[in-house]
């Protein structure tokens, strides 16, 4: 039997955060984030295999938890909520919001572990279910909604991002705005 482990897969992916927040992206090596935790760094390849497999893993976990908030809001009917939990996910977790910004999914791509084509297939199928069913539930075009809710958000965010700083307050009644005279 081996030993048990000494970090969680949180602890190590919270680690890669932490050191691509500070440092770039392209800085979370396997031998950064094994410093940082104070192990060895062959047991982060005993756990994840690669380099690849580990940010795709941490950008997945961040995927799925920003979608948690704004899928929440598009099934309770809310369509402004979702637009605003763009703003204010990234105020609330600018490490995760710079993170996602840094690391596209378009530029995952050419290194997109095999073994997770799955996983991403369902981040994509779970938003995609829940703009489908907020847009026949309300009678709004599904691009007019896309707009609305995700492409106005992500533009209104990612200078400020790009910036290292978090989207000030004034952007959230700009999205609001946006998003009323769009989905009238």
């Amino acid at each position: 039997m081996g030993r048990p482990a000494k970090f969680s897969h949180d602890q190590i992916l919270d680690a890669a955060l932490a050191i691509a927040a500070e440092s770039g992206p392209g800085a979370p090596t396997m031998a950064a984030i094994a410093a940082r935790l104070g192990g060895p760094t062959g047991s982060l390849y005993h756990r994840f295999g690669s380099r690849d497999l580990l940010i795709a893993r941490l950008w997945l976990r961040t995927v799925r938890r920003f979608q948690d908030g704004f899928v929440r809001a598009l099934a309770a009917g809310d369509a402004e909520a979702a637009a605003l939990h763009v703003p204010r996910w990234c105020r609330e977790h600018p490490a995760e919001a710079a993170l996602l910004l840094l690391h596209r999914r378009e530029d995952l791509a050419a290194r997109w572990p095999a073994e997770l084509g799955q996983d991403l297939d369902q981040c994509d199928a779970r938003v995609a279910v829940t703009l489908d069913d907020f847009a026949a539930r309300s009678g709004v075009d599904r691009d007019r909604l896309l707009f609305a809710v995700v492409d106005v958000p992500y533009g209104a965010v990612r200078r400020h991002l790009l910036g290292h700083r978090a989207p000030p307050p004034s952007v959230d009644e700009l999205i609001v705005s946006v998003c009323r005279a769009v989905l009238a």
